[in-house]
């Protein structure tokens, strides 16, 4: 799909903007036929299975992007890892005898998954149905497999009920046409492509486009989605071909809190989109926060695997999934059918509502208690649903919450607050940070550009300093001694930073965990475990004024 998760985080900043609409959600019913009844189903869903799989499979490296070779029309550089001559035929030896849609479909719906998108055709051209279009396909007589593993996915999901989507890539790395001269002979293969994938699979609920930062006029996307809409009038199209559309798509974080556009994260389950032998896989709990978190903000979870050569999905990757279905059992209510808010969501909480109720996720617990902003309404009753008991104060600066510590769920501790009247008409409340972070220099002392900004979890914020700064430092206090083996860093103008420390502390000196010379969009460093209260990334270097937008700690027991 991607390689470097800002490529789609670039696509989705475009139109995912700050929502700062004053009223709540709407709770009133829908008009029959508006674009609001069209996603009413998907909003209730919030949760879906996304997943990317083809040939490369074989090598286990990630799809699209590690095709060796020029991308006609982009700039992000060749791919190196597979020839070209090599990777457009593994398609001769790709033969996934193990595949059973029935059981992918299974898996989904037993991790209390509502809705499935797959990966019809990735960059690299490579088509998983019986295209008319290009003999660059699954089912093309070098194939050993041979089958439409499209046809045989969707008539899987209306057998079950699961609503069906596809991925479907604009560009093609492979297609000799693309962005040349002959740009229109492209043009006509994409139509008839699409084309094919809304009238020969049924009903389908979703196209998830994957434009890659081009314009409409680039894929002639108001004609396209035009013919699409008169083919399949109920369905949904995300935002990544130069149109808003229905849904803004964030990629590999957790979406920015909004009301007034529909928006879904869709995040790995591990490392990379396509399968990759011992890949990383996200702690449950990692993997419940960010299904949380999303609703808290108002947005949806498109959570992805991807398969293995034989076409089962990996055992570990099924029980990991299993899981968060699991946990959506006993607690899906305070997710399903709900809206973001009132409070808005951070690394510590996330709060959804239905009707007069509140549902308060608690994440992490830094102090004995935790205090937000005053509600509007008289919360009548609460009730702790993980289990135990809660106090409940309700002042005028704030309502103040507090669960003793053996009743606190290692997962999410839930409190359920009925008011005395709807929740669905509060205005979005904002909470005041509360971030232990510090920096040397912050951009002409601005609130919105200080540390905190760097360890919130918004990808949209950032910290920033005074133009001109060559060096600066910036700090967190994580509250206890925490173990981690990991950082990702994501700078807001690659190619500032040229020389970096990122260092740990747990009480006496700053220690240097590693160095580096260039952080770039997306910077990951794994390294043996540490145990430290406070991290420091020391910048030695930069061009001009260093900007971050995010510095998250990795490993199990990170923030």
């Amino acid at each position: 799909m991607k390689t470097p998760f800002l490529l789609g985080l670039l696509l989705a900043t475009s139109t995912l903007r700050a929502a700062e609409t004053p009223p709540g959600p709407s709770a009133n019913t829908p008009a029959p036929g508006s674009d609001a009844a069209r996603l009413a189903w998907w909003r209730e869903a919030r949760f879906g299975l996304f997943i990317h799989w083809g040939p490369v499979s074989l090598k286990g490296t990630e799809i699209g992007w590690s095709r060796g070779g020029e991308r006609r029309g982009y700039s992000f550089g060749p791919g190196n890892q597979i020839p070209v001559d090599v990777y457009d035929n593994l398609y001769k030896e790709f033969n996934p005898v193990r595949f059973n849609a029935d059981e992918w479909i299974a898996v989904a719906q037993a991790a209390g998954m509502k809705y499935l998108v797959f990966t019809s055709r990735h960059h690299d051209g490579f088509s998983m149905f019986d295209t008319q279009a290009s003999n660059y396909k699954i089912t093309a007589p070098e194939s050993p497999f041979r089958r439409d593993v499209v046809k045989e996915l969707g008539d899987a999901c209306h057998r079950a009920g699961l609503r069906f989507g596809l991925y479907y890539s604009q560009p093609d790395w492979r297609h000799p046409d693309a962005f040349t001269d002959r740009h229109a002979n492209y043009l006509a293969y994409l139509k008839t492509q699409v084309r094919e994938l809304v009238t020969r699979y049924g009903r389908l609920d979703i196209l998830w486009y994957d434009g890659l930062g081009k314009s409409a006029a680039d894929y002639d996307a108001v004609a396209l989605n035009r013919m699409v809409r008169e083919l399949q009038p109920a369905i949904l199209i995300n935002n990544r071909n130069g149109l808003p559309e229905d849904f803004d798509t964030p990629e590999q974080v957790v979406g920015k809190f909004q009301y007034d556009r529909p928006w879904e994260s869709c995040i790995t389950i591990g490392d990379q989109w396509a399968w990759k032998p011992d890949d990383r896989l996200k702690s449950l709990k990692q993997c419940l926060d960010t299904l949380i978190r999303c609703a808290g903000g108002d947005g949806n979870l498109l959570f992805n695997v991807g398969p293995m050569p034989d076409g089962r999905i990996e055992p570990r990757q099924v029980e990991r999934l299993k899981e968060m279905g699991a946990w959506l059992a006993k607690y899906g209510t305070t997710i399903y059918g709900t809206r973001g808010g009132p409070w808005k969501p951070g690394a510590d909480l996330a709060s959804t509502r239905r009707g007069n109720t509140v549902f308060v996720h608690i994440l992490r617990w830094k102090d004995d208690s935790l205090t937000l902003p005053a509600l509007p309404r008289r919360i009548v009753r609460h009730a702790v649903l993980t289990g135990g008991s809660a106090t409940v104060q309700q002042r005028p600066d704030g309502v103040v919450l507090s669960v003793p510590a053996a009743d606190r769920d290692a997962i999410a501790t839930i409190l359920q607050l009925e008011l005395d009247g709807s929740a669905m008409d509060l205005a979005p409340l904002d909470r005041p940070s509360s971030s232990r972070a510090t920096a040397s220099n912050v951009y002409q002392q601005m609130e919105d550009f200080g540390p905190d900004k760097a360890f919130d979890d918004d990808p949209h914020t950032r910290w920033a300093t005074d133009a001109g700064t060559r060096q600066a430092w910036i700090a967190l206090d994580l509250g206890k001694p925490t173990r981690f083996d990991g950082v990702a860093i994501h700078e807001a103008y690659a190619g500032r930073v040229q020389q970096f420390e990122f260092q740990s502390r747990n009480g006496g000196e700053w220690k240097t965990v590693f160095t580096g010379t260039t952080l770039g969009a997306e910077f990951t460093r794994r390294f043996p475990a540490v145990t430290a209260r406070e991290i420091r990334l020391r910048i030695g270097e930069a061009t001009e004024g260093p900007t971050l937008t995010e510095i998250r700690l990795l490993g199990t027991d990170a923030p």
